[in-house]
């Protein structure tokens, strides 16, 4: 029987690290603080999607975070922190820690995007790299992937031409 749950806690630590490495996926436990601090403001990123050290930065860093100041009481910082650290990614293309640590500034984000033009970045419906919702379907589940994109309300024609990668 021993042998049996540790097999089992075993294979849900790796489904969880699987998951995490993945980038565009959420693990399958996210704390609510995540989700009422974090998405209040932006997508809610999966951590695989910057390396610990980023994270790290980030967190010891709200009182300016990016402009804002999205301070959180030390019981908050410590609970997301590990979360965080537990769940950044480790894989090839987050080992380099970005500009600014900013995602949007990574280089695979950088190369996923290359052909969106930079007036998309700024059109109303947009309004920043940062907003993933407005043409990824399921980023607010951690989902990325090429097949569920959706043009943002108002983009012409020529602004689309970057979707045909």
């Amino acid at each position: 029987m021993k042998s049996i749950l540790g097999t089992l806690a075993l294979s849900a630590i790796c489904l969880t690290t699987a998951q995490a490495d993945s980038g565009g996926m959420m693990p399958r436990y996210v704390p609510q603080a995540y989700t009422q601090e974090c998405a209040a403001c932006h997508t809610a990123y999966p951590p695989g999607m910057l390396p610990a050290r980023s994270w790290e930065r980030v967190m010891s860093g709200l009182d300016q975070h990016f402009g804002t100041d999205a301070s959180l009481d030390a019981a908050t910082v410590t609970q997301l922190g590990q979360w965080l650290q537990t769940h950044a990614g480790t894989y090839k293309r987050v080992n380099e820690e970005p500009p600014q640590d900013r995602i949007t500034r990574s280089s695979w984000f950088e190369r996923k995007h290359r052909n969106i033009d930079a007036l998309v970045w700024k059109h109303a419906s947009v309004k920043s790299a940062a907003n993933c919702a407005a043409c990824h379907t399921g980023a607010n589940q951690g989902q990325f992937d090429d097949d569920n994109l959706r043009f943002p309300p108002g983009l012409d024609a020529r602004l689309r031409r970057g979707w045909n990668d």
